[in-house]
Formats: structure tokens, sequence, C-alpha cells
């Protein structure tokens, strides 16, 4: 189990390292973007809602933002191919 932890402490340790290719810092950034933008739609609807509640919709903003920015990690992760 501790050889399985640090295998995943590496691959972090890897995207923060500076060294990903083109490709996966465009992909990257157009995730984060992506979770960015739909926080601040979510925001903004809850803002201009007529209802009384004005909170931040946190279920909104995980199910439009986060599932569809981090999801084609998670395919291309189960359908790599093992080097």
């Amino acid at each position: 189990m501790n050889i399985e932890i640090s295998k995943y402490l590496e691959k972090i340790k890897f995207v923060f390292s500076g060294d990903l290719s083109k490709n996966f810092k465009i992909y990257a950034t157009l995730s984060l973007a992506w979770i960015i933008f739909i926080g601040y739609l979510t925001w903004w609807n809850g803002l201009r809602s007529p209802m009384l509640d004005k909170s931040f919709r946190w279920d909104e903003w995980f199910w439009f933002g986060i599932v569809p920015a981090l999801s084609p990690y998670l395919f291309y992760f189960i359908w790599k191919k093992k080097e």
C-alpha cells in the first residue's frame, strides 16, 4: 500500500515539476478555466436569483464545472496503454 501511495505522489510531483508537454499544459489550462468560468456563472446566477437564498450553489458547480473538467483525464488514465 505504501508503494502505491509513493507512486501517486511521484505523479503529482511530476505535474508540478514543469516538465509537462505543451498539449498537457493546454488541456490543464482549459480545464482550470472551465472550472473557474462555471464557478463565476454559478455565483452570478445565485446573486440574480429571485429567491431569498443567495448562497453559492456548490452542487451545480460540482456537476457542471468539476465533473466535465476532470472526466477527460479519468478516461485518459483508464484507456492509457501501459508503457
